[in-house]
């Protein structure tokens, strides 16, 4: 079993910044991928972020790319994603997520292939 604990959930007015940390309980550089979603209230979990872990290739939703980046921390076995510029659209629960190998396209629309998730963190943007 993987267990993944996000953390960093913020309430911030929009043009505001997020960093979120999400660490593993498992070593994940040997392989894995892990990703960041979110779920809006309503609406269906979409894919923001990912990465491979063990080489470091990413993958950006349209909705966040040029604003959004992912990265690992191989010593502290985290994933991270920092946002800016955000909109009262990002407003979600986001949570991290991983699965052994490389993610599926397309990553965005197709959560189910991870196999571990978060309880996901909060994030609120207002107007």
């Amino acid at each position: 079993q993987v267990h993944l604990e996000e953390s960093g959930g913020v309430s911030v007015q929009a043009g505001g910044s997020l960093s979120l940390s999400c660490v593993v309980s498992r070593y994940i550089y040997t392989g894995y991928s892990v990703g960041w979603f979110r779920q809006a209230p309503g609406k269906e979990r979409e894919g923001v972020a990912v990465i491979y872990s063990k080489a470091g290739n990413t993958f950006y939703a349209d909705s966040v790319k040029g604003r959004c980046t992912i990265s690992g921390d191989i010593d502290k076995n985290a994933v991270y994603l920092q946002m800016n510029n955000l909109k009262p659209e990002d407003t979600a629960r986001y949570y991290c997520a991983a699965k052994w190998g490389w993610w599926s396209a397309p990553f965005s629309s197709r959560p189910e292939q991870f196999n571990y998730w978060g309880q996901g963190t909060q994030v609120t943007v207002s107007s």
